[in-house]
Formats: structure tokens, C-alpha cells, sequence
């Protein structure tokens, strides 16, 4: 067995299992068993063709669940768990794999991020998956289940993964635990013939390898205009970047796009804004009085660029804040920043941080948003945590601003 491709279907109540195999061998029959919870649920067989088999399996037991079927969300992160068998003709087993699949679905309708037929917002926080002693590596599981009960234990219900395709042990965590994860490839540089060629063949071993976590809701192929420097107006590069939204959207049609994140947006199916303003009320009266201003090609909503290239506009896409705060703490470092003045104390902190995201939380046509940052890296000390995983402020006043219901505004003081 070389690859398996599982998608589900919440609404037909099935999910489709495609199977690839090294084997030109005649006869050869693929079996897929599904159980939940040690429940079986149903058995489908069907013939191996060149070494490739597709099949719909029903999933439906009026014994499970109160429709027949256990949804997969941050609240109830359900896992069916799936046996493939290789069987030759006399029944023999020639390769036999296990896996797991959780029944999900992520659409865009009418301005809104649905999971599952419902709105989801977005809470989340940046996530460069990287420690002082071992870089991009965790050391091990323990170190990735840490920073998934910190993200949820400060109220946020996703990360967005920056600059780094994650090792499938922390999107196996994040099924299991119910974590949101935006996937994100790494930047190149300077962009070049060869450079695109090279992101396109990464990008699509990226989707394919990653396609069967149900965590991952959102892909990111392009950051700030990274890679791609002159996309406001350069027609070769915005080209480019239709191109790789199309191509991962041909790879899987099942999950929004990101064309740009933060920035000069081509194609796309969420429009994406990184703004570090550090006072909570400019911010939100400029996105709430200059909606049409903001959401353009014509002016810089950050100050530096626009949410467009030029050529393209707003046609509706959800809108997220996918970068913002970023609150540095004063220290005796000269390399060390964040963004904005720091902040002397945890009051402080929390103050602009709750101006920050309540104000964004009451835009009616904001539908999420992500803090900068989990933890700090390097010379960035505007984490959370510190390298170390130790937090600076209390997690359980950011999970209280977290908790907060969108679509009211409170001041500073929380009235």
C-alpha cells in the first residue's frame, strides 16, 4: 500500500476511500472496515485496478450519535477509525493498514467560515512551532501536547502554523484533541523560474501527505507577499499565485484557500489582513468606518500594503485578522522586539491586548482573528510564553478576553 486519500461526506453520510498500491498483480481485492469506538460500523470491498481503488463506504448507524453519525469539531473531536486490507484471491492477506478519519466539513457561504453547517469563529493564535534547544524539532510528543493544552487552555480554539509544514505527530494531537490548524508552507525569497517550480512540487507533496488530517481546515501557500515581492502589480507573479491557489484547490476541493496571507490578495476564498496597530480603538474604527476603504486594492489598511493586487477586489470572502498584537515585554535585550511600544506589566499587557481583540471581535464582518504570538523565538519576544514555555501573563485572563462573545464592543475598562 503506497497512499490512501480519505474524504468525507457529513451530509451524504460517507466517506470515500482512494487507495494506491505498489502491485501490478491481478485479482487483488482492497477492503475497508470502519468502527467508532470499537463499534463496526460497515465493510466494503471492491477490485483493485492498476494497483488503484476508489470507494464510497456508508458510514450511517442509528446507533451512533443522535443522526447516525459522529461529527469531528474543536468541542467533540470524534475519530472513526478505518482497517484497509490487501486480499488476494484466496483471501490471503498481502499488506493490511490501519488509519483513522474524522467527519468534518469546512465550507464559505455568504461571508462566513462554516464548519459543519454552522459559523465558525476563529480564534487563533501564531504558532512557529519552534524551541530554544532543538529549533523546528520537538524533542518529543510530550512537548507538542504542552503547547496544545496551552493554546486551548488561553481560550483559543486553532493555530495557525507559520512558515512550517508541522510533523504529522503534532496534526495527529490535534485530531485527537480537537485543535483548528491553518497549513502553511515555507517562503522562498526571491522569486525565480526554478524557485516556482520547486514550491509548486513541495506545495503538492505538502497537501497530499497532510489532505487526511481533519484539523486542518485552512491552506496557506503564500505569506506577505514573501517569494513573491512585486505581486501588487507584477502580472508574471500574480499569475503565479492564481496558479497555486488552482492547483490546490484541484488537489483538494475540499477546504478554503488562501491566496496571500496578510496582503496583496489574488484569487481567494478568505481575505486575510495583518495589521499591528497597537491602539485597540483606531484599529477598530478604521476597519468599522472605512469598510469599503480597507477591503480594497487603492490604500495600505496596515499603513504598508493593500489587502488586493491591483486588478483584484472584494467580492464577499470571509475576512479574517490573521495577524495582529504582537505585545512585546520591556527587558534589557537590545535585539529583542515585538510590535508596537513595550509594556511594562501584566496589567498593561492585558489591557491593549483586550482593546486589541474585543475591538476586532465586534466588526460584524470579521469572522475571526490570530494573535501574534504562542511563544517567543529568538530575538521575537512578543510571545505568550517564553522560549522555555513559561507564560508571562496569567492564561487564564486571556482565556476570559478569548471567551468573550463577538459582535459587542467593550472598552478598556469592560464596560
Amino acid at each position: 500500500m503506497e497512499k490512501i486519500k480519505i474524504t468525507p461526506d457529513i451530509y451524504k453520510k460517507t466517506v470515500t476511500i482512494h487507495t494506491m498500491c505498489h502491485s501490478n498483480k491481478e485479482n487483488l481485492i482492497m477492503k475497508s472496515d470502519v468502527y467508532f469506538e470499537g463499534k463496526f460500523i460497515n465493510s466494503v470491498s471492491g477490485k483493485l485496478e492498476a494497483g488503484v481503488c476508489q470507494m464510497d463506504i456508508d458510514v450511517y448507524n442509528k446507533y451512533v450519535g443522535e443522526w447516525g453519525i459522529e461529527l469531528w469539531s474543536p468541542d467533540a473531536p470524534n475519530l472513526y477509525t478505518l482497517k484497509i486490507s490487501i486480499l488476494d484471491e484466496d483471501d490471503n492477506c498481502k499488506d493490511e493498514v490501519e488509519s483513522y478519519f474524522g467527519m468534518r466539513d469546512i465550507r464559505i457561504r455568504n461571508g462566513l467560515v462554516l464548519l459543519n453547517g454552522q459559523p465558525l469563529y476563529q480564534r487563533l493564535v501564531l504558532d512557529q512551532g519552534y524551541w530554544k534547544d532543538t529549533g523546528l524539532t520537538p524533542e518529543n510528543d510530550d512537548v507538542l501536547l504542552k503547547d496544545i493544552e496551552y493554546v486551548k487552555r488561553m481560550g483559543f480554539n486553532g493555530v495557525r502554523k507559520h512558515q512550517k509544514t508541522e510533523s504529522d505527530r503534532f496534526l495527529y494531537w490535534c485530531d485527537v484533541h480537537g485543535l483548528l490548524v491553518w497549513g502553511e508552507g515555507p517562503s522562498f525569497y526571491k522569486y525565480s523560474d526554478k524557485a516556482a517550480k520547486n514550491f509548486v512540487r513541495e506545495w503538492t507533496e505538502i497537501v497530499e501527505q497532510n489532505y487526511n488530517h481533519p484539523c486542518i481546515i485552512i491552506w496557506t501557500p503564500l505569506n506577505e507577499s514573501w517569494g513573491v515581492p512585486a505581486i501588487e502589480r507584477d502580472v508574471c507573479q500574480q499569475n503565479y499565485s492564481q496558479a497555486v491557489y488552482h492547483l490546490t484547490k484541484s488537489l483538494d476541493s475540499t477546504r478554503p484557500v488562501i491566496s496571500n496571507d496578510g496582503w496583496e490578495h489574488t484569487t481567494s476564498d478568505i481575505l486575510t489582513l495583518h495589521d499591528y496597530e497597537e491602539d485597540g480603538e483606531i484599529m477598530r474604527r478604521k476597519y468599522l468606518t472605512k469598510k469599503e476603504e480597507v477591503l480594497s486594492c487603492e490604500i495600505y489598511h496596515n499603513n504598508f500594503r493593500a489587502a488586493y493586487a491591483q486588478g483584484f477586489g472584494y467580492k464577499g470572502e470571509p475576512v479574517l485578522i490573521s495577524e495582529y498584537g504582537g505585545i512585546a515585554f520591556e527587558d534589557n535585550d537590545k535585539e529583542s522586539w515585538g510590535y508596537g511600544e513595550k509594556v511594562k506589566t501584566e496589567e498593561d499587557f492585558l489591557e491593549r491586548y483586550k482593546a486589541l481583540t474585543v475591538g476586532i471581535k465586534s466588526l460584524p464582518y470579521v469572522c475571526g482573528y490570530c494573535y501574534t504570538q504562542l511563544s517567543d523565538v529568538q530575538q521575537e519576544k512578543n510571545g505568550f510564553l517564553t522560549e522555555e514555555r513559561r507564560f508571562k501573563v496569567n492564561p487564564e485572563k486571556i482565556r476570559a478576553i478569548n471567551d468573550l462573545p463577538e459582535g459587542v464592543f467593550w472598552n478598556k475598562k469592560g464596560h
